[in-house]
């Protein structure tokens, strides 16, 4: 660590920038945790982040400067990288290719559903095109060919490629992206050009498919290099204002970014990864729910983060988070592993209308921060998520972020009168449970789908809610999906900024070296290379250490990915430590029809078909930070932590009188039924009717939904 402050001034900070507010965690040695949030500025969001360390200030009696000085380690998820792809918000960039391959980007991939429509599928016309990142005549063809096998069959013109560069330089290019057919088989060519454009254009962002993507595909390699360099740019300035702000406010400690693939990197290195950064923020509330699995033994976890934006969902299964190795963001495949998270408009800030037909739908545009939902009072007339909450008594106006922003709300009524009650010819309060309902619901068939899909009945689960508006509607959405078991964690209203501080510093690398089996072979194994996968993990190996400095305590977990010959569907699959032998190849392949099956169905697996080995992955993990957090403070005896009584509209029960609890008052062994009320100050739990509470001895929150059965 860089700063030598005493110890019980050392604190160890974590952020996380979302679309409506700025959470922040703090952690001492032998303290619990304190939590903060701030408004998100979407002007400039350091502003937010540095609100947020003043608000983390006071609360120590300190001023920023000296509260700054004293942090020696800064770790920060963001959305940065995701909006400016979303927004189409990136560096003018171009694309150099193989001649003959300068349509991939356009032409893109059909998976298993249309390119654009992510998760749906339907008929043809409801296909999109995604904008280009991209324009066509930025999409140079360069005469070079190198072959499967990694021969060069034609030279690389390097006259061409300078006088390309100068071309594109001129109309104002300012990044640019190589991505050649064969180049993750031998990247020479691409070299070659990263040589040409030191001595043309050195000032120019440049990435190299083989660096950032080396795998088979040139469709997501293409895009990954693409979206890398579009991104770099953008990330690199972001990253300097703020690093700016923090060293100007007295910080001089180690500062750390989230990486989407399952831990953090280094600052400075986020510029030269910067399409590892999408999903920056909800993996670290996914990584944060993997060491609290852990602690409380669940191997079978839903983690569901709903703030004022969106509502995210990931899966942790066997005590893993679930990492895909392509996925799709802002309507692009991209070949980085990153923790699966999947995502619907369905926050706080979620604006409801009754549409053309006279349905009443809800999301997925978002109110945002600005102006925020109309009980907020910044000149948002539109009806959201928060005001029926608030409408239905479950938020209490005044109480709002623990007082320090009261909302309005007679603001919320009109709103939901004029778009939604009115339109609809309900009171207000029915208008406002349905959105509530509608919300919920939507919700709920989130968590079924991300189960299902992987082969998974979701009433094995445990649901985590967490994020601002997640442990209010989390009673609702859990027991809507079939699920019996919710837990609240103590860090839930900043729980991905929580999982940033907490995180390993974290680097995966990985290359497509296929290996295909006979069909019909009674033994798979014996016609695997094992000289050759041994040589590929050895050289993975070797990257991963030195890109973690060679730190000796680096933690490494090599995969790979196996699939059916002639099929798309592959699975990843943990190789253990040594040698991998003959012996090895049968196990790992005798894991990979077991695991196939549990997914697709009994009987699937086609072991006659042939097997192909497909991507050889290895990550490596340190850990950053060494605090031994205290434990909270409360009481067992609700009655010492009881504020009143509200009346809250229930769908189960209509209006009726609810115990409001402050809830950082409950400790361990509290039990209560519901329904009631516990007010956070960055969060209201809300348990519903019949359900059970209890405070286990870690403070978390574990909401038994059945309680009545």
């Amino acid at each position: 660590m860089g700063s030598t402050t005493d110890a019980a001034e050392r604190f160890f900070v974590g952020t996380d920038v979302g679309g409506t507010f700025t959470d922040l965690v703090v952690l001492q040695d032998g303290r619990p945790p304190r939590l903060f949030k701030a408004p998100t500025t979407p002007h400039d969001r350091s502003e937010g982040v540095v609100a947020a360390l003043s608000l983390a200030a006071a609360s120590y009696g300190m001023d920023l400067n000296a509260f700054c000085g004293s942090i020696v380690y800064f770790a920060h998820g963001t959305t940065a990288a995701t909006n400016a792809l979303i927004e189409r918000k990136g560096t003018p960039t171009a694309l150099l290719t193989t001649h003959g391959f300068t349509d991939t980007m356009l032409i893109q991939r059909s998976m298993t559903s249309w390119v654009g429509l992510g998760a749906a599928t339907g008929h043809y016309s409801r296909r999109r095109n995604p904008a280009p990142i991209v324009a066509r005549d930025r999409i140079a063809g360069v005469t070079e060919r190198i072959d499967a096998t990694g021969t060069e069959v034609v030279a690389l013109d390097e006259q061409e490629v300078r006088g390309l560069l100068r071309r594109l330089r001129a109309e104002g290019v300012q990044a640019l992206a190589v991505a050649f057919l064969w180049s993750f088989v031998n990247g020479a060519h691409e070299t070659a050009v990263e040589r040409i454009v030191a001595e043309e254009w050195p000032e120019a962002y440049l990435t190299l498919s083989h660096q950032v993507a080396p795998v088979i595909g040139e469709y997501e390699r293409s895009a990954t290099t693409v979206v890398n360099s579009y991104l770099g740019p953008v990330i690199r300035d972001y990253v300097a204002n703020l690093e700016g702000r923090l060293r100007a406010n007295g910080f001089d400690g180690d500062f750390s970014i989230m990486d989407s693939g399952g831990g953090v990197m280094r600052a400075e290195d986020a510029a030269r990864r910067a399409a590892s950064m999408l999903t920056s923020g909800p993996a670290g509330g996914v990584l944060a729910s993997v060491s609290l699995a852990r602690r409380l033994g669940h191997t079978e976890v839903i983690t569901s983060d709903m703030g004022g934006t969106s509502f995210d969902v990931g899966l942790i299964i066997g005590g893993q988070p679930l990492v895909e190795r392509v996925g799709e963001v802002g309507d692009l495949h991209l070949a980085l592993p990153r923790i699966k998270v999947t995502a619907i408009g369905a926050g706080g800030g979620s604006v409801a209308r009754v549409d053309e037909a006279g349905v009443l739908v809800v999301g997925p545009e978002s109110a945002g921060s600005v102006p925020g939902p109309a009980c907020y009072g910044r000149g948002g007339d539109r009806p959201t998520v928060t005001d029926a909450d608030v409408v239905l008594g479950i938020i209490d106006p005044a109480r709002f972020l623990g007082g320090r922003m009261p909302l309005e709300r007679s603001l919320a009524e009109k709103a939901i009168l004029v778009h939604v009650a009115g339109p609809l010819g309900l009171s207000v309060e029915e208008a406002a449970a349905g959105i509530r309902r509608v919300a919920d619901n939507q919700m709920a068939d989130l968590l079924r789908k991300v189960t299902v899909e992987q082969g998974h009945d979701p009433r094995d689960f445990t649901v985590y809610a967490y994020g601002g508006a997640g442990p209010t509607h989390a009673y609702a959405y859990t027991e809507a999906a079939g699920i019996s078991t919710l837990v609240v964690p103590p860090t839930s209203t900043v729980h991905s900024a929580y999982g940033t501080v907490t995180s390993d510093r974290y680097r995966a690398v990985q290359t497509t070296d296929v290996q295909r089996t006979p069909p019909g072979a009674p033994d798979p194994a014996v016609h695997l290379d094992t000289a050759r996968i041994n040589a590929t993990l050895g050289e993975l190996t070797r990257r991963c250490r030195a890109d973690l400095d060679d730190d000796p305590r680096v933690r490494l977990t090599r995969i790979a990915y196996l699939k059916f010959r002639r099929q798309s569907h592959e699975l990843p699959l943990p190789v253990p430590d040594g040698e991998v032998t003959a012996g090895v190849l049968r196990e790992l392949i005798e894991e990979f029809r077991d695991a196939y099956e549990r997914v697709y169905g009994a009987g699937t697996a086609l072991l006659a078909a042939g097997v192909e080995l497909h991507t050889l992955r290895v990550e490596g993990r340190v850990r950053v930070t060494d605090v031994t957090e205290g434990a909270y403070p409360g009481s067992a005896d609700p009655a010492e932590s009881l504020l009143g009584s509200r009346q809250v509209h229930f769908p189960e029960t209509g209006r009726v009188a609810t115990a409001v609890y402050r809830g950082d008052g409950l400790g361990a062994g509290a039990e209560l039924r519901g329904p009631a009320i516990l007010e956070f100050p960055g969060t209201t739990v809300v348990i519903g009717p019949g359900q059970l509470l209890t405070v286990d001895r870690y403070s978390n929150l574990v909401i038994d939904c059945k309680g009545d059965s």
